[in-house]
Parts: structure tokens; C-alpha cells; sequence
């Protein structure tokens, strides 16, 4: 039986990508060791660290004056990071509450006695949709605007025509879509993204960081390991990285760029999405809650409005080799994860399996 994965996160990879993790795992032609005995501090891993850094770069056109960390610790650890090391003048930011990771975003900086406000809400409405950025909006009075470009468990994006125009500095939450679709990084200060969902295993985060407004900043108090300068001054090797995540980061960012950079990304996730979509906004029985502008190429859920009947249509498809189809625990419903990996054969048999199901 053929098998999709259309887990949120861990994210499905590149079949490449595994068959050369399987032949390095075993022993490296070079080092004649497994990829996972690799020192840190060896030419090999050197070498790896840097092409994953010139590899991002490229792709994502990101700027000299910009500064790229590997890191560890997760999104859920840059909800800290990003206002311990860039909110030290106002000791205040705004937040885009557009779903769950922005609201435990803004939690995060509260709890670090930033004080943090929220500009705007679709939290009423089920986050449905996109909050926008008000016209009288005061970016004097904060610090930065962090918005999440990409929620996973509601399945809204703020695409690149639809980022807030603010004259402030503004960070974001890439961890969901970054390298799904085109981002211009120079309307960015601060960006981060957990690998796991569209970049690779878990165990390594992305930080990419304007590096003169963190020169800027007076930071106090602030543990050696919190400090993004600490990370970019060492080449993200303050301590130990996590070796095997960012070999594996390397490789599928080496499989990107093979297959035609983001701009094929973008076009396949497209055609992916519009696929399902088209489905989803015919059918009978199953509904795409989201307003239709909104809506995210690599998350999308739906549901029967139903939820005992949601669940035992997720018990179904894992038997017929759909896994991880079910949404969020806290909100239930479907969710069918479109990553870079994801073929189009995934979304043809979960299309097939929906219609057997809506037509009994």
C-alpha cells in the first residue's frame, strides 16, 4: 500500500533527501563514520554549516547586512529570544493575533515583562481569517509588529501581497511556509523558522536577523545563550548545533534549489492547494472554513461540521494509508499539510479517498 504523510510537523521530506540520510547514516565515504558521529568541530561539518548558510541565502536572496543563526530550541524558544534581543528600547510590542503561535507569541513577551499589545484579532471569528493592521497604527510606540506569516492549525497565510505595511520594524514567524512561497527578507528585521515543518527534521530553528538594529540594542540580564550576537559572532557554533538536523537542513535545501528554487515551489504548491481547494469548495460534505483570500497553501483544514464523524473519517484514511490527516487538537476537523515534499500523488489519493467517503 502507498502511504502519504501529511503531518503538520515533523513534515514530510524529500524521498532523496532520505535515501542519502539511509547511505550516510551507515558510514560517510569521506569520514568513513556515521553522519551522526560527525564532530562539530570537524572539516566535513565545517563544510556543511557553510553551504547550509550560502544555501538559504541564495534562495531566499537575504542580504549581506542580514545575519543568519542556527539554533535550538524551537519557534516555541524565539518567542523569547526575538523580545529579549530586540525589544530593549520601548520594552513594548504589537502582535497580529492571527492564530495560535502569535497569541503564545505575545504570552511569551508578557511573561518577560515586555509589554505587549495585541492590534489586531480574528480570534472571535475562529481565526477564519486575517486580522489587518489598522491605517492609525503608531509604530513609534513599539519596539517591533510580529505577525506569523503562516498558521498551521487555522490554515491562513499572510502572503507576500499581503504583509502589513508598517513603518516600524517587523518580525515574523516563517516556521510553517518559508520557502513555500516568496518572501522579500528586506521588509523583514527579524525572522525565524523551526525546520521541521518545510525544511527538515526537528532539532534546528532559523534566525535571520537585521544586524544593525540588533547592534543597537541595550540588552541586560540576558543569558549568554539567549544573545543572538553570541550565535552570529561563532557561526552558529557558540556551543554544540545540532549536527544531523542541519546536515539534513543542508540536503533539503540542496534538493530545492535542484528542483528549480522557490519560485517551483511556489508554482507546485499552487497547483497542489488549488486542486484540493476545488474539491473541498465543491463538496457537499466537507467544508474549507477559511475566507477564501486567506488561505494557506501549505495547511489546509476542513471539516464535515461534524466531530465525532471527523475522527472516524481520520481512523479511515490512516487504514487507507492518509496519516496524520486530523487537525489541531484544539480545533479539530482536518488538516492536510502541503509542504515542498509533498507530491502531487498525495493530494490525487486523499481527493479519491474524500469522494469515496462523500459519496458513501
Amino acid at each position: 500500500m502507498v502511504t502519504y504523510n501529511f503531518s503538520a510537523g515533523p513534515g514530510v521530506l524529500p524521498t532523496p533527501v532520505i535515501s542519502q540520510i539511509q547511505a550516510d547514516l551507515a558510514q560517510n565515504e569521506f569520514t568513513h563514520l556515521s553522519i551522526l558521529e560527525i564532530s562539530h568541530r570537524s572539516a566535513q561539518f565545517e563544510t556543511i554549516m557553510v553551504s547550509a548558510q550560502q544555501r538559504l541565502r541564495d534562495l531566499m536572496s537575504i542580504p549581506d547586512e542580514y545575519g543568519v543563526a542556527f539554533v535550538q530550541g524551537g519557534g516555541s524558544l524565539q518567542f523569547e529570544m526575538v523580545p529579549l534581543n530586540l525589544a530593549t528600547d520601548k520594552q513594548s510590542i504589537a502582535v497580529l493575533d492571527s492564530g495560535n503561535f502569535a497569541a503564545k507569541a505575545a504570552q511569551a513577551a508578557q511573561m518577560l515583562g515586555k509589554k505587549t499589545t495585541i492590534v489586531g484579532s480574528s480570534k472571535p471569528q475562529h481565526y477564519r481569517y486575517l486580522p489587518k493592521l489598522a491605517g492609525d497604527f503608531d509604530a513609534n510606540a513599539y519596539d517591533y509588529l510580529h505577525i506569523t506569516t503562516n498558521n498551521t492549525i487555522e490554515g491562513t497565510t499572510y502572503h507576500q501581497d499581503k504583509l502589513p505595511q508598517t513603518t516600524g520594524r517587523l518580525t515574523a514567524d516563517m516556521s510553517s511556509n518559508i520557502l513555500a512561497e516568496p518572501y522579500d527578507i528586506t521588509q523583514f528585521d527579524a525572522v525565524f523558522a523551526g525546520a521541521q515543518k518545510n525544511l527538515g527534521p526537528a532539532g534546528v530553528t532559523l534566525a535571520i536577523i537585521k544586524k544593525d538594529w540588533l547592534a543597537t540594542q541595550s540588552i541586560e540580564n540576558v543569558g549568554p545563550m539567549m544573545r543572538y550576537q553570541n550565535y552570529l559572532d561563532k557561526d552558529s557554533m557558540y556551543n554544540t548545533p545540532p549536527v544531523f538536523a542541519i546536515y539534513a537542513l543542508d540536503l533539503v535545501l540542496s534538493w530545492v534549489q535542484a528542483a528549480g528554487g522557490v519560485d517551483e515551489m511556489t508554482r507546485r504548491n499552487h497547483l497542489k492547494a488549488a486542486k484540493l481547494y476545488d474539491f473541498l469548495d465543491e463538496s457537499r460534505l466537507f467544508e474549507a472554513p477559511v475566507k477564501a483570500s486567506d488561505r494557506s497553501l501549505t495547511n489546509i483544514v476542513f471539516t464535515t461540521n461534524d466531530a465525532e464523524r471527523d475522527v472516524q473519517i481520520t481512523a479511515q484514511a490512516k487504514e487507507n494509508g492518509l496519516f496524520n490527516l486530523g487537525g489541531h487538537r484544539s480545533v479539530g476537523g482536518f488538516r492536510a499539510s502541503l509542504y515542498n515534499a509533498q507530491p502531487m500523488a498525495a493530494v490525487d489519493a486523499l481527493i479519491e479517498f474524500l469522494n469515496k467517503v462523500e459519496k458513501g
